[in-house]
């Protein structure tokens, strides 16, 4: 399956569009958004660009997006009031790969640039968006081109399903799983740690090019707490999904070599994993490293159902290609009665990684 094709969060405004179905990742956001806001004045009073260039790197669609590019303008707009420096004109590029529904994000924007200029008498800078389509495993941008890069849940995906899942004759050696789990073999989390490599150095290297000296990134991504792959936190929602499957197996729906042959290309990489990247590429200073947990606010199946939501949203591009659309609501109701018959064991607690890197 190639990747860059196929995969895409849920378009539209739907009752399953990533746009409807993202509110887990919005208040995880919003609970780090003060790194985001301190990172931005203090690379603005450095810097203090007449030309201020932003990316979004896995913008994907919905209210997220254009909420994180509001926070940054107004905080260089306060902050350029208080050092008396005034910013003549922002430059935002929203990437994502190019399935991705654009044309919501496009479709907002004419209320965005009203929303900036509400009680703004004294006029505001000029804002130029566009959308940028293309992996950010690679080269997007000129040299030099960005201040800062911002990505929001994003690198956790991998640039491709790994090669190493799969033996000589083309079949899976971890049947019967989508992602790392307990049954797994040895070089199950070996291919997925090697591809993690590949591609985090290539988005480092990249990065380090299109941004300016002293220009900074913060990126949002889940992770894992040590070095168990399989532990309270993602691995079990990737579990509940193999699970989901089997019983579509069991009843006849779905064949069990089809669901063998379908594998996520997703990575949570430990701290230790992340900071041995950045050492390695050594292009980029790691000025900050945070491990953020999101406690749930929902109980008992409004929770449930809104975890099942946001997994279909973000993986149902991938297995309708794989399986067809036929299976998808079957499926995410046995995922969202999963997920409550393993909360009564206690507590997924999925974390986010928060870093922070300069250009060196």
């Amino acid at each position: 399956m190639d990747v860059e094709k196929v995969f895409h969060m849920s378009g539209g405004v739907g009752k399953t569009s990533y746009a409807k179905n993202s509110s887990l990742q919005k208040k995880a956001s919003d609970r780090v958004k003060h790194i985001i806001i301190q990172t931005v004045e203090e690379l603005y009073i450095e810097t203090s660009p007449k030309s201020f260039g932003i990316a979004d790197l896995g913008c994907s669609s919905g209210p997220n997006t254009l909420s994180i590019i509001k926070d940054i303008f107004q905080t260089i707009q306060g902050i350029s009031h208080k050092i008396m420096h005034h910013c003549s004109e922002f430059r935002v590029y929203l990437n994502d790969l190019p399935t991705n529904d654009f044309n919501s994000i496009f479709k907002a924007l004419p209320e965005f640039h009203l929303l900036l200029r509400e009680d703004k008498k004294n006029g505001v800078p000029s804002i130029f968006m566009g959308g940028y389509p293309g992996s950010f495993y690679g080269r997007l941008f000129p040299n030099s081109y960005l201040h800062f890069v911002h990505s929001s849940y994003c690198l956790h995906w991998l640039s491709r399903v790994p090669s190493g899942l799969y033996n000589e004759q083309g079949r899976s050696l971890n049947k019967g799983c989508v992602y790392i789990s307990e049954s797994s073999p040895a070089v199950v989390p070996q291919a997925y740690f090697k591809q993690f490599q590949e591609d985090f150095s290539l988005f480092l290297r990249s990065r380090s090019e299109e941004l300016v000296e002293g220009g900074r990134m913060v990126l949002l991504f889940l992770g894992r707490r040590g070095k168990e792959h399989v532990d309270r936190g993602i691995s079990v929602l990737w579990e509940i999904l193999s699970r989901s499957f089997a019983i579509l197996v069991s009843q006849g729906k779905v064949e069990q070599e089809k669901v063998d042959s379908y594998e996520v290309h997703f990575y949570a990489p430990s701290r230790e994993e992340i900071e041995d990247e950045v050492r390695k590429e050594g292009l980029l200073k790691l000025e900050r490293l945070e491990m953020c947990e999101i406690e749930k606010s929902e109980q008992g199946m409004d929770y449930s159902t809104k975890v099942a939501m946001a997994i279909r949203a973000i993986q149902e591009s991938m297995i309708s290609n794989h399986f067809g659309e036929r299976i998808l609501d079957s499926l995410f109701e046995n995922y969202a009665k999963l997920v409550q018959e393993e909360m009564a064991k206690g507590d997924i607690r999925p974390i986010t990684f928060v870093l922070v890197l300069r250009k060196i």
